[in-house]
């Protein structure tokens, strides 16, 4: 599998290759999700259209919003305290969604999935992050 990682991180930054190298990590994402909460054929079936509204809806709001956010950041030394607050407020707003986005899956998952199968979730999204961003640092960004 340290291979796989590898060869996603040699793909160029074209945004075609961009929407190849997202699709290859979700699929191995998929891959490590499904082997670590050992997941039946019936349970898969039921979790993964679940899961991947959730998954979407999440990178909607971390890359379109937030990113967004983001870019209004870089002028804040020309920003007056009025323009800061209402910054700070759409913040804490994608912040609550991405929050209550997750409390939805969780909930929606409670008829899936064991109690102990959706905290291995959780604890599988970390380490996939983890293994991947160490993939990342290991290969150094492309220029």
């Amino acid at each position: 599998m340290k291979n796989l990682f590898l060869i996603l991180l040699v793909f160029g930054l074209t945004a075609s290759a961009q929407d190849d190298k997202r699709e290859q990590i979700k699929s191995l994402k998929t891959a490590f999700i499904t082997t670590e909460l050992s997941l039946t054929s019936d349970e898969a079936a039921k979790f993964w259209p679940v899961y991947n509204a959730f998954d979407e809806k999440q990178f909607e709001l971390k890359h379109q919003k937030m990113r967004a956010l983001g870019k209004k950041l870089d002028a804040m030394d020309a920003m007056t305290d009025k323009e800061a607050l209402a910054l700070i407020n759409q913040m804490e707003d994608y912040e609550n969604e991405l929050f209550q986005n997750r409390r939805k899956l969780v909930s929606s998952l409670k008829t899936i999935l064991s109690p102990v199968k959706i905290l291995k979730l959780k604890k599988a999204e970390d380490d996939f992050n983890r293994k991947l961003l160490r993939q990342y640092k290991e290969k150094g960004p492309r220029k």
